[in-house]
């Protein structure tokens, strides 16, 4: 129902902000259609709009009364884009299968479960099938491939070039830049779950996510910024996977990403460098542990 609510308050904020006074609004189906929802979030949508005194509903005759305002907008913090909510829901239902190869992924059923267009989490399928990790099968149904070791290897290695890049350029980025703003508020959030790690050591995953895309945002790199989509569904999703030490991994991360951040902030390319290898290495050693371990592992594992 949470995930139906906040798909539900992203899409309604999308059309309340095209709307203007005097305009007759199509049916739901293409209203769905256009948002890439389900019909039951469009009718939702029209509901909320009819009860705000926005739109005249009367059957199939809908008009726009007036034009919406920014006060009648759910806040940005109730939203999150569709993109992140179907990657969070289809992460959600691998973790919940152990990611064990041969299960079976459903579109018809992901939709429902998240509230939105068959279509949207198509997408968001084709474009993940890229990385070989789901394969398509006929009726809609998808495939869990099996998260290997050598796709672990194989990804981990083209992210440390990446970020290697990525956090060189982050170093020399001038001081009025937006991002050392948001680096110093993730330093803040670091410094807070340390105060409360017992309670909230859960909610890293979050927020190494957040860190490592705006590391990653430094370099202005398309491709780059299209392999995160790889990066942030495995790298920062395989701290849910192997649930054994979770809590002191955790400690142990949040500490080099503030070595990393200190790195950062003091603009030194030589700390900054080795702050973004130690703690690469850390991930890719984590990442390798929660996949099942075969008696030659753990000589990779030390490389």
């Amino acid at each position: 129902m949470a995930r139906q609510n906040t798909v539900f308050k992203e899409a309604y904020n999308r059309y309340v902000a095209a709307l203007r006074a005097d305009e007759t609004l199509p049916s739901e189906p293409d209203i769905a259609a256009k948002l890439g929802i389900s019909r039951s979030t469009a009718r939702a949508i029209l509901t909320r709009l009819d009860e705000e005194g926005i739109i005249s509903w009367n059957k199939r005759q809908k008009v726009v009364l007036r034009t919406p305002t920014q006060a009648d907008l759910f806040p940005s913090e109730e939203t999150d884009s569709l993109h992140n909510i179907i990657e969070r829901s289809f992460m959600q239902r691998i973790l919940s299968d152990d990611a064990a190869p041969g299960t079976q992924i459903n579109e018809l059923e992901l939709a429902r479960d998240i509230g939105t267009g068959t279509t949207s989490v198509r997408e968001f399928l084709i474009r993940f099938s890229r990385f070989g990790l789901i394969e398509k099968r006929p009726n809609s149904h998808w495939i869990l491939k099996g998260f290997t070791r050598e796709f672990a290897l194989e990804l981990a290695e083209v992210r440390e070039m990446f970020e290697l890049h990525s956090a060189a350029e982050f170093g020399r980025l001038p001081a009025d830049n937006e991002a050392w703003r948001a680096l110093a508020e993730i330093k803040a959030e670091h410094h807070a779950l340390l105060d409360d790690l017992d309670g909230r050591y859960k909610e890293f995953s979050a927020l190494d996510e957040r860190f490592h895309l705006l590391i990653h945002g430094a370099a202005k790199n398309r491709f780059i910024a299209d392999f995160y989509d790889a990066i942030a569904i495995v790298f920062h999703y395989h701290y849910q996977w192997n649930k054994a030490f979770a809590r002191q991994r955790n400690e142990r991360a949040i500490h080099e990403h503030l070595d990393y951040i200190a790195a950062l902030e003091a603009g030194d390319p030589v700390a900054i460098e080795a702050a973004c290898r130690v703690h690469l290495r850390s991930a890719r050693q984590t990442l390798l542990q929660s996949l099942p371990q075969t008696a030659t592992d753990a000589e990779a594992l030390a490389k």
